[in-house]
């Protein structure tokens, strides 16, 4: 493995705790979204290098999500508003409803009954992701306004397959199939899938920014039940077991935290009754699923599909990274393709220049995580080269800073001079004024009876308690009197208020009647549509099968068509093949036999001609036998030395015969090689392919030692020589190797270039001796017809062996006229 060295901000090693993470990097971007500015951070890496773990954490070691929202809910307690003052609309806005509003839609979500089961409480919260933050690790946003009311509103969303996809989408339970289960966690399929909602738009609002359409928002107050509603959803998640983690994220998960700040009115005491004044920002926590090569994972089926899926949508994060760093550093503008993927067009607005985007690089110090590690630190390393900048507009309020303090300073005032007065404000200073009333009634005399006799205790006694009977007498009548004229002087305003109030009522039931009519409507509609779109599904699901069987038997009859037609051009080739061997063959015996013939009816020649000569010899004696009888011995004539026939005037000239020709008279013929062509002293360029055989002969041309050799047409060879040879090699038809010097000469154009024009093609074959061995016996042919050697003998093995060198068996040509490279 060879070293590489990046270069980051930050880098944080093993022991590095998750609060020392949270204050280097999830902070400043929580402090952003309190001042009203929009942040994104990510977690990147392999899969199994402990993203999950960075963005949620563990019990005691929470991670930067739950960390995130106790910071949120630390800083804007005091200050938040009401449940349902601020409003969510369905077009990325926020809307504003008054005290009146709001409580009635309190009521109406109370009195609801819930499609799904409730979010457990607190004491029913999963032991494992309880108590993430040490109270000591709290942390506080500086700068909070204090003229503004806050509300929070959280919701998670998973990109799946390129599918947008609603965590916290409470779909309705179905008693024949449903989709949840009764603790809110997904219902199974047979198959180990789970039955996916539907999937959601991205739509873009009047502010060009992009949202989830339909996407569940949920108003939470505090981080208790923010991270119920996140743990709610991750239950929803999908997860897979793969070869390199036991829970490996399949999808990408998007935690969504939006802030919706209000001002207060002039007199501090409740919200502005105006939407355009209502600042929203956002931060999304991103847990982007892991990159794998699917090769190290042996995914199959849906893992293989979810696997690509992933690796695509993070190969067009980063080509809208790299897109971006050009068009900044190159000052092009190329455009960037956010559309690609899910992942990139939910996030085009943070790209532009709407928010703060952080990156956390998680890495596994694995050997077998080496090459995707390397890919990762590499994007990594690129992308902290963007710079994305746009001031955020706030909008103008308009009123003076601290109505709150005012309003609250206000209010107690208030109450200490009522307290003051006597006033009842209150439960308890209700009871403190009737203990003054009390205190004020006649005081008891002494009731102490020393003498039975007595007759003026008792009576003293009865007279006081009588007075006090009447004094509360009394009281108890003004008391009723004041009570009636209260209840007659607000009763009138109250059975005004009341009518009005069931007005209102009536109207609102008129119109919920309407509205349930509609959504009855729609719902009958959504029930057809549902019914129409299962059975759609289940002819998709049949058409599917259906292709999926053609499409192997296609694979099958496809694969056994190539191997027939591979089978067929192996026999093809092979029958070539014996064809040419066959006809070599049969040239072969042709040839042999068409020279053994000729030989054997030269050598039936020469003896008949020894024959014939013998005869005539004789006959030549006889006669000068006869013819010196006669003549006297001094008139005798010298007889004539007999002649013996030359065998080169009477052979035909024509043939050759396979035997070699007897020695001329005279030294033999030295036989001389013939040069080469290229022997010349031109250069030569040798264009020799590197796949040619090089062959153990004598005859190989003879170029020089400033000839360029090259494997390759080269033009430059070609501008510095004035020769051109080829070497080209094929099988000939007998099997053997057959090379051709194909020759030429180097000429310029008119352009300014070269050109060859060939002249000459050479060949050299080598073969190997075939058949029987040529040699002769001695004595074959030359001995007379009763056994007495002739003349001839000078004609065979000695003469046959000397020409051995300079002659092939089969050659046409006599000795000295070509030249094989052959020794016998």
């Amino acid at each position: 493995m060879s070293r590489q060295k990046y270069s980051f901000k930050k880098v944080f090693c093993i022991k590095t705790s998750q609060m020392e993470l949270f204050q280097d990097v999830a902070k400043p971007l929580v402090d952003d979204l309190i001042h009203s500015k929009n942040g994104l951070l990510f977690t990147y890496g392999v899969t199994g290098s402990g993203k999950t773990f960075t963005m949620t954490g563990s019990p005691g070691q929470g991670g930067l999500l739950p960390r995130s929202l106790d910071m949120i809910f630390n800083s804007i307690g005091p200050y938040q508003a009401k449940r349902f003052v601020l409003k969510t609309d369905d077009k990325n806005g926020m809307e504003v409803q008054n005290q009146v509003d709001a409580l009635l839609e309190r009521q109406k979500r109370e009195n609801q009954p819930t499609v799904v089961p409730k979010t457990p409480s607190r004491q029913r919260l999963d032991p494992e992701f309880a108590d993430m933050i040490n109270p000591e690790e709290a942390c506080r946003a500086d700068g909070v306004d204090e003229d503004s009311s806050y509300s929070v509103f959280v919701s998670y969303i998973e990109i799946y397959n390129n599918y947008i996809y609603d965590l916290l989408e409470e779909a309705p339970y179905d008693p024949i199939k449903p989709k949840w289960n009764g603790g809110g966690t997904p219902q199974r399929q047979p198959n180990q899938e789970f039955i996916p909602p539907q999937s959601k738009l991205l739509r873009e609002d009047q502010n060009h920014n992009m949202y989830v359409a339909g996407c569940t928002e949920v108003e939470v107050k505090s981080t208790e039940e923010a991270f119920e509603v996140f743990w709610r959803g991750q239950k929803k998640r999908r997860i897979a077991n793969t070869q390199l983690n036991r829970e490996s994220s399949r999808s990408h998960s998007v935690f969504i935290i939006k802030l919706a700040q209000a001002p207060l009115d002039a007199d501090g005491d409740n919200i502005l009754q105006d939407k355009n004044q209502v600042s929203v920002s956002q931060l999304c926590l991103v847990d982007l699923a892991g990159s794998e090569r699917t090769s190290r994972t042996r995914a199959e089926g849906n893992r293989l599909r979810e696997a690509g899926n992933i690796n695509q949508s993070l190969m067009t994060l980063r080509t809208c990274i790299e897109v971006l760093r050009e068009n900044q550093m190159c000052g092009t503008n190329k455009m960037v393709p956010y559309r690609d993927s899910k992942v990139t067009h939910l996030f085009k607005n943070y790209f532009d220049g709407e928010g703060k985007v952080r990156m956390v690089v998680c890495v596994n110090p694995k050997a077998d995580d080496y090459e995707e590690t390397m890919l990762v630190m590499r994007f990594a390393e690129m992308t902290q080269e963007v710079e994305v900048a746009r001031p955020v507009d706030r909008p103008i309020c308009g009123f003076a800073a601290g109505r709150r303090q005012k309003n609250q300073a206000f209010k107690d005032e208030l109450s200490r001079r009522l307290e003051e007065r006597g006033g009842p404000v209150d439960a308890e200073s209700t009871q403190s004024v009737m203990h003054q009333l009390l205190q004020n009634l006649p005081p008891l005399p002494a009731s102490e009876i020393t003498d039975p006799h007595d007759d003026v205790t008792l009576p003293r006694l009865i007279e006081v308690l009588e007075k006090r009977h009447k004094i509360r007498q009394m009281m108890t009548q003004e008391y009723n009197r004041a009570g009636k004229m209260v209840t007659q002087e607000y009763g009138r305003e109250l059975d005004s208020s009341l009518v009005s109030k069931e007005n209102f009522i009536q109207d609102q039931r008129g119109q919920l009647g309407e509205k349930d009519k509609t959504l009855h409507s729609q719902k009958t509609e959504i029930d057809r549509l549902e019914k129409k779109s299962k059975m759609l599904e289940y002819k998709i699901e049949i058409l599917q099968k259906t292709t999926n069987i053609y499409e192997d038997d296609k694979r099958t009859l496809q694969q056994e068509l190539e191997s027939r037609e591979q089978r067929l051009q192996r026999e093809q080739t092979e029958k070539r093949r014996m064809e040419q061997r066959m006809q070599g063959m049969v040239q072969d015996t042709k040839h042999k036999w068409e020279k053994e013939c000729e030989r054997r009816v030269c050598a039936k020649q020469l003896e008949m001609q020894n024959k014939l000569w013998v005869k005539d010899e004789k006959l030549k004696q006889l006669k000068a036998i006869v013819t010196e009888s006669k003549t006297p011995s001094d008139q005798r004539p010298a007889p004539d030395k007999p002649q013996r026939p030359s065998r080169e005037r009477d052979r035909v000239p024509a043939k050759r015969s396979a035997s070699p020709s007897p020695i001329p008279t005279g030294p033999p013929v030295r036989v001389v090689h013939r040069r080469s062509n290229s022997a010349g002293g031109e250069r030569w360029v040798d264009h020799k392919p590197s796949s040619n055989v090089e062959l153990d002969t004598v005859m190989q041309p003879i170029l020089g030692s400033n000839a360029i050799k090259v494997s390759a047409p080269s033009e430059k060879a070609l501008a510095k020589c004035d020769k051109y040879m080829l070497t080209h090699q094929d099988l000939a038809s007998d099997g053997e190797i057959q090379t051709k010097l194909i020759k030429g000469e180097v000429f310029k154009t008119r352009g300014g270039g070269q050109a060859v024009q060939f002249t000459d093609i050479e060949t050299l074959r080598q073969e190997l001796p075939t058949g029987s061995s040529r040699k002769r016996r001695s004595s074959e042919g030359n001995t007379a017809q009763g056994g007495d050697r002739m003349e001839g003998d000078w004609t065979d093995v000695e003469t046959r062996c000397s020409m051995a060198v300079e002659m092939r068996a089969g050659s046409n040509l006599g000795p000295g006229y070509q030249h094989h490279g052959h020794q016998k």
